[in-house]
């Protein structure tokens, strides 16, 4: 932690607000005195709040369950939230730059590497960018669902050393916290350690989305790709950026990957897929080897070569993503064929793989 200089820092709605709605200027003050004071670091703020912050201005008393209501709570919520963090930095000189993503912006591949652009330059030019899903426009279907997931991507974005998770409990335990008996987990080495681990829901105030679940899962997807996680409550964030021990501890279990294989893995939306037989399944995982016509079984979907799609084995389980080279029209004639015969009978553009090992990510389970 101490030699981690880019760092993604996630706080969540119950952490800023009260449970009433409104932004608590106090703990958002605690917040960036601590960040603030880390001039040597570059830090990236994803801030949850938005919904929460614009309930009390709009006169409601509960977060809403319709998405109208809930995406005027984020347009209003979004500005006071901003406006007060911009405040609060500048005490320190510090500038900050909004930065609202939704899927779509992770999941097309111009979009990522526009949004990681966008990010490296705010921190090139001394701003902290503040994070934020733009739940004002967000649907369901390109919602991210919780600001846990998106910090995990954002990580993989900014290519960050380390990830610090902030919540209102101190760390992983392995079941409810408020009950006796109930111990934290000062280290995860691997999900062998969250075995028989009892992960709870929302946070107590009732203003967040995510819990437990959202957090364990946002830690697997960075420490699969090489950055650590420090999992603990906000009060204690000055703990985590000095090293000092303090809440869970996930180290890194995976090497980090090239940024296009990143994309891949956690944040494409595949169009669709193919079911491969035993020997092929075994060539991608276990050989290294592309997909070949020949190891195909079926095809499902609707994609054009360029876009992202689903290798399954027999069983249906995804054990790879990769960028296709031919349309989902054009897969049935190619099935269990070898690329030599598929180049005699249709040309010299028939004779390649259907997915390149160099444009595929192995998922792990």
């Amino acid at each position: 932690m101490v030699d981690a200089r880019r760092i993604v820092v996630k706080i969540g709605s119950s952490s800023l607000t009260t449970a009433a709605g409104g932004l608590d200027a106090d703990r958002v003050d605690a917040l960036v005195d601590v960040l603030a004071k880390h001039q040597d670091r570059e830090i990236v703020l994803v801030s949850s709040g938005a919904i929460a912050a614009g309930l009390a201005p709009l006169g409601l008393l509960r977060r809403p369950t319709d998405l109208a209501r809930q995406q005027a709570a984020a347009s209003v919520g979004q500005g006071l939230l901003l406006a007060r963090y911009t405040a609060s930095f500048a005490r320190y000189g510090r500038r900050v730059g909004q930065v609202l993503l939704t899927t779509y912006d992770t999941s097309h591949r111009v979009h990522f590497r526009n949004a990681r652009r966008t990010l490296e330059q705010l921190l090139a030019m001394g701003a902290v960018p503040v994070v934020n899903e733009n739940d004002a426009v967000a649907t369901d279907e390109i919602r991210f669902g919780d600001n846990d997931r998106l910090a995990a991507l954002v990580a993989h974005v900014v290519r960050a050393d380390l990830l610090v998770l902030l919540s209102d409990v101190d760390g992983l335990y392995d079941g409810d916290p408020r009950r006796p008996g109930a111990r934290k987990l000062a280290t995860v080495d691997g999900p062998e350690d969250l075995a028989g681990v009892e992960l709870g829901s929302a946070g107590r105030a009732g203003v967040g989305t995510g819990g437990m679940v959202t957090k364990v899962e946002a830690a697997r997807i960075a420490t699969g790709d090489g950055i650590p996680v420090v999992l603990t409550s906000a009060v204690h964030v000055a703990d985590a950026l000095a090293g000092r021990a303090t809440g869970t501890w996930f180290r890194a279990t995976g090497p980090r990957s090239a940024g296009r294989l990143l994309w891949l893995a956690h944040a494409s939306s595949p169009r669709g897929g193919v079911t491969l037989d035993a020997g092929a399944v075994r060539a991608i995982t276990e050989g290294g080897g592309s997909l070949l016509p020949a190891g195909i079984t079926a095809v499902d979907g609707d994609f054009t070569a360029g876009e992202p799609i689903e290798l399954r084995d027999e069983t249906g389980r995804t054990v790879a993503r990769g960028l296709v080279n031919f349309d989902a029209r054009e897969i049935p004639l190619l099935i269990g064929r070898s690329t030599r015969e598929l180049a005699r009978e249709l040309g010299p553009d028939y004779e390649r793989e259907v997915v390149h090992r160099d444009d595929l990510v192995l998922m792990r389970s």
